[in-house]
């Protein structure tokens, strides 16, 4: 079976992937534009070949690096690339290789926030309103039925990019005077709790991990404000959580991935926000790993090379992602922290600058059985002076 893994180095641990391929004897291939020295030597030994590009962005560079793949081994079995950026790029090189996965066809309600409404919507899961809004007019006629604060949001954008919290009349037309060339999609502001659905499908659609996380701040707060971010995985799925991200799956016919779905708790209300068709960023693939004591990078390629998942999980700990940013003062230095929180600390890493603005500097990865104590290490590692 000949895998080829685009960007196979970035996000950082997810080496791990290509690893477990490896493990199958699987022809792991990779394309990159990093110099295969600077590649970690685990990834190294995983990959057949690497391929080496001047230019990610140069679609016929991809075309050609995958063309001497299939010169030299054969036919491509899978592309793939765990960052939301390249979806589309993974779409067109399947078309053009006859390589099984979503094609650019299905981009559209993949990438379009306004087309996976619309998804969500005939599957009967509660969204929040939202509109394109390609003008002023257009935009306060939304408003009318919602009222201030509105959230817009790039139609095609990744996390909290280019992402605004609209307040006023005021704010609204400077945001049409300034704004990207792009088209905006506008939501009604919901206050709630953030909470995400995620999991693993098999080919044939079939959920075979799933779990959640809940989120103290939204993306777009943490990046905008400089706020810290912190999650933390759930032991038990609300029942609620659990059926309409079933619902979501079964409405995006997902087949042998990951996917990570969000989700706003109001008092009253259970709204989907977004779904994401890739891996979890930052760490959160690992804090499943930690919470169940699995290796769901192999998993992963199980599912991928043979169909098949036979790893037993049944969240016995709570696992949290703490993140600190270097500009904000902390109570406890990072020595303080190894020393006070060691017997709850499973992992901890400077935090790739890509993904900083989001997730933090750096990582702290605790686990506990006990929900409390883990909220109170969380406390502890994020006071302030």
């Amino acid at each position: 079976m000949n895998i080829v893994l685009l960007s196979p180095h970035f996000p950082p641990n997810f080496y791990n992937f290509a690893v477990a391929l490896r493990r199958l004897d699987v022809t792991v291939l990779g394309i990159g534009d990093a110099a295969y020295h600077e590649l970690r030597p685990e990834l190294r030994d995983a990959l057949v070949e690497y391929y080496r590009t001047d230019d990610m962005g140069d679609y016929d560079q991809l075309v050609r690096a995958c063309g001497y793949f299939t010169h030299s081994y054969g036919k491509l079995d899978r592309f793939e690339s765990h960052n939301e950026f390249w979806l589309g790029t993974d779409a067109r090189i399947r078309a053009d290789f006859n390589i099984p996965g979503p094609k650019p066809q299905d981009m559209d309600k993949i990438q379009r926030k306004s087309k996976m409404k619309r998804v969500f919507t005939k599957a009967g899961i509660d969204v929040a309103r939202g509109k394109i809004v390609r003008t002023l007019r257009t935009a306060r006629k939304f408003i009318t039925e919602v009222g201030y604060p509105v959230i817009v949001k790039p139609d095609v954008g990744m996390g909290a990019a280019a992402t605004y919290k609209i307040h006023s009349d005021e704010e609204l037309q400077h945001f049409f005077a300034e704004k990207p060339p792009v088209t905006y999609f506008m939501e009604e502001f919901i206050s709630g709790a953030l909470y995400s659905f995620d999991g693993l499908v098999d080919q044939d659609g079939r959920i075979v991990f799933y779990t959640s996380h809940f989120f103290n701040n939204g993306i777009m707060e943490v990046v905008n404000k400089g706020l810290d971010m912190y999650y933390y995985s759930l032991r038990e799925i609300p029942a609620d959580l659990k059926e309409a991200g079933f619902k979501a799956v079964k409405a995006f016919d997902l087949r042998a991935r990951f996917f990570h779905i969000e989700f706003f708790r109001t008092p009253d209300r259970l709204l989907l926000l977004e779904l994401n068709m890739r891996p979890p960023g930052g760490l959160t693939m690992d804090m499943f790993n930690y919470a169940n004591d699995i290796n769901l990078y192999q998993g992963w390629a199980n599912v991928v090379v043979a169909n098949r998942f036979d790893m037993e999980y049944a969240r016995p700990y709570h696992c949290a992602h703490i993140g600190r940013k270097w500009q904000r003062h902390y109570r406890l230095d990072h020595k303080t922290v190894l020393r006070e929180y060691a017997p709850l600390l499973v992992h901890h890493e400077r935090i790739s600058p890509v993904m900083a603005p989001a997730i933090g500097d750096y990582g702290y990865l605790l686990r506990s059985p006990d929900l409390a104590e883990l909220q109170q290490a969380i406390a502890g590692i994020l006071a302030v002076v």
